[in-house]
């Protein structure tokens, strides 16, 4: 066994032995989802913390500073084996992806990044790909840690074909009409089967996948709130103690079907065409 899921074992026979079964399962969940986010976690701790910490005088530049702290952390995570090399091949393309939708965004006017750097092409620092690639840093470890498995998948074709879609939406509404609502839509309507099966202990529960999306954009719509909080970015029209505009909880909700497939082109061992009755494994093939 891993050493987290010895930890994960010990743990949860600690409490089990104290607390009543619904606690304990909710519980370990919430602390398995928090280790899967460690990486956006530690992400948004320097946003904030170099906010309120760093002076104005400096030569050195917060962004170039975040740049250098997200790069660490990246490695960090690979010399710790706390990511794969194959989870970050997927996290690279995210970072790049995310980068190529920032230096457009940010020249459409949608956002801003206010503050100067030295690392920093058209208005977009280089570390804001690194928050892009904490989705994917995310992603890629949620589905390990918990064992997760999606089923029945539709094909994944039509999951391709969709995602694809909606990251073309992100540019092209800017010159022609918005589909936003349109591809919400088919989420539910290819997706509206599908289950996601994940493991807590030796225990098997699934919850609707277009459910975990909708959970996850609200998450992401909390992140986004420190991130403009702490003056790191802006939305035009916004101020630091505004509010994010909870129409972006839709764009997040949208870009995390852009995130899934992303990682399922190298989990594609997570799908099942079929559906699940019985418990998942414990071990996947994709360890």
């Amino acid at each position: 066994m891993t050493r987290t899921r010895l930890i994960e074992r010990a743990l949860g026979d600690w409490m089990r032995a104290r607390l009543p079964h619904g606690l304990v399962e909710f519980t370990m969940f919430l602390l398995k989802q928090a280790w899967a986010a460690l990486f956006g976690f530690l992400l948004l701790a320097g946003l904030f913390v170099s906010d309120r910490l760093w002076p104005d005088d400096w030569v050195f530049a917060r962004y170039d500073a975040l740049f250098v702290y997200a790069l660490s952390l990246q490695a960090a995570f690979l010399l710790l084996r706390l990511e794969t090399l194959q989870e970050a091949r997927v996290i690279l393309l995210f970072h790049l992806t995310g980068t190529a939708m920032e230096l457009f965004k940010v020249n459409a006017g949608s956002w801003a990044y206010p503050e100067p750097a030295l690392l920093k092409l058209w208005g977009v620092p280089l570390f804001s790909g690194f928050m892009y690639a904490a989705v994917g840093s995310y992603m890629a470890r949620v589905i390990r840690l918990f064992d997760m498995r999606f089923a029945p998948f539709p094909p994944f074709a039509a999951s391709l074909a969709l995602a694809v879609a909606i990251y073309v939406n992100f540019f092209a509404h800017h010159y022609i009409w918005d589909a936003r609502y349109v591809l919400m839509a088919l989420t539910v309507i290819l997706y509206a089967r599908t289950r996601v099966w994940f493991t807590i202990a030796e225990h098997a529960y699934w919850m609707p996948l277009p459910l975990a999306a909708f959970l996850s954009s609200v998450a992401l719509w909390v992140a986004e709130n420190v991130g403009t909080n702490s003056n790191t970015w802006l939305y035009a029209g916004q101020t630091t103690l505004d509010l994010v505009s909870l129409a972006k909880m839709g764009s997040w909700y949208l870009l995390l079907y852009v995130s899934f497939t992303t990682v399922l082109l190298v989990l594609r061992d997570a799908t099942s065409r079929a559906p699940l009755e019985a418990a998942i494994p414990a071990e996947p093939a994709t360890r």
